[in-house]
């Protein structure tokens, strides 16, 4: 299969300097962990341009996986034109970088049946591999130290742990409080995670080491979480709520509610900007799970971390349906599907000029490759 060559950490390593004096590391992280750059801001790594020489030679693309038609296109971000297309397993939801950033993991989780895969990528290549059977693969996650990938089975209130080269199976966490459990994301030093559950206005914390469920949280409003994504402290952690149409602002540490951002209409992912400093919220224009076309409220808002308030909104020309995606290397571009118009956007990130690409099917999280960063946790490619 794709070759297991662990990339060098890159980073200014286990020190800070700050003053002129050497500070020891000030986050505790599970063993395993790369270390954390800077407390305040967990992205650093991810600034735009800072690719590891390994990444930097695979080929730029734009890997869209369409649920309906059971396919990935591929698309050139600098024609923004389609340049390749193949089959994958039933239902493609995610295309999902591995925690080594050598294998792009497309989660077909075969809605409705026990037919669920998943199919590997080289990003060198940008070709399919043999797709490797797994159960109900909606979405998927790496812990932190690399040492497992989390399978999110959505409709078995699971979350399976698994080699995150082979797949074989390492344990499994109930999680039957979690309707619709879904998408993730971790503290600051690996401990835990927080899954959204979209049936239901939970959420579920899991302690990553031991896992465990170490308890439940009822969102006060809404009743649809979506995508959550860790604020750059790595303690405050933001939620999508396509019902609630904003964003519920979580203390992860004591686990409790402490505020709610208003966005539009059908909130449903979040994307921090190449340098930290904001946040982009894809608002899908629809309550439905299964909304209609050219949806008037479609659009992106944009949030500043340091203030927790909307500083933008760009509404799709026409109306639209924006998902799940990822911010382009040099964080000018911010990649979109249209998840109920076919299509794929390109969002200038300075204005929020849109570009619309056809595609296939029904697309949802896709993925932009390379990306900089020294590892991955998973989703559409959440780096660190």
């Amino acid at each position: 299969m794709i070759q297991k060559k662990k990339l060098p950490v890159l980073g200014l390593g286990t020190l800070l300097l700050l003053g002129g004096s050497a500070l020891a590391q000030a986050v505790d992280t599970i063993p395993g962990m790369p270390p954390v750059v800077d407390p305040k801001n967990i992205y650093t790594e991810t600034r735009a341009g800072n690719l590891n020489p390994e990444v930097a030679q695979d080929p730029p693309r734009i890997y869209v996986p369409n649920l309906r038609s059971n396919n990935v296109y591929v698309i050139d971000p600098q024609t923004y034109k389609v340049v390749a297309r193949f089959k994958v397993g039933k239902s493609p939801q995610h295309v999902v970088p591995s925690w080594d950033l050598r294998t792009l993991w497309v989660t077909n989780n075969a809605e409705g049946t026990t037919n669920g895969s998943l199919t590997p990528i080289d990003p060198r290549t940008t070709q399919p591999l043999p797709n490797v059977a797994v159960d109900d693969p909606y979405n998927m996650y790496f812990t932190p130290d690399g040492k497992s990938a989390i399978t999110v089975a959505e409709a078995r209130e699971r979350l399976d742990f698994r080699d995150p080269h082979t797949m074989e199976m390492q344990g499994s966490v109930s999680v039957p409080q979690c309707k619709g459990v879904n998408h993730a994301d971790f503290s600051i030093d690996g401990r835990y995670a927080i899954f959204t559950c979209e049936f239901g206005g939970y959420l579920a914390k899991v302690d990553t080491v031991n896992r465990t469920v170490m308890g439940y949280l009822k969102l006060s409003g809404g009743g649809m979480p979506q995508d959550i994504l860790t604020a750059p402290d790595g303690h405050k952690f933001y939620v999508a709520d396509m019902h609630a149409d904003g964003v519920f602002v979580i203390d992860g540490d004591t686990f409790r509610e402490t505020g709610f951002i208003p966005t539009g209409v059908g909130t449903h992912g979040l994307y921090p900007s190449r340098d930290g400093t904001r946040m982009y919220v894809a608002n899908r224009g629809s309550h439905k799970i299964h909304g209609p076309p050219h949806g008037k409220a479609g659009g992106v808002s944009v949030i500043d971390f340091a203030t927790d308030k909307v500083v933008a909104n760009w509404p799709i020309p026409g109306g639209g349906s924006p998902d799940m995606g990822n911010v382009s290397n040099d964080g000018g571009t911010l990649w979109l599907s249209g998840r109920f118009d076919d299509v794929v956007y390109a969002i200038d990130t300075t204005t929020g000029a849109t570009r619309k690409i056809p595609v296939g099917q029904e697309p949802h999280g896709l993925t932009v490759w390379p990306q900089p960063g020294r590892y991955s946790i998973g989703h559409t490619g959440i780096l660190r």
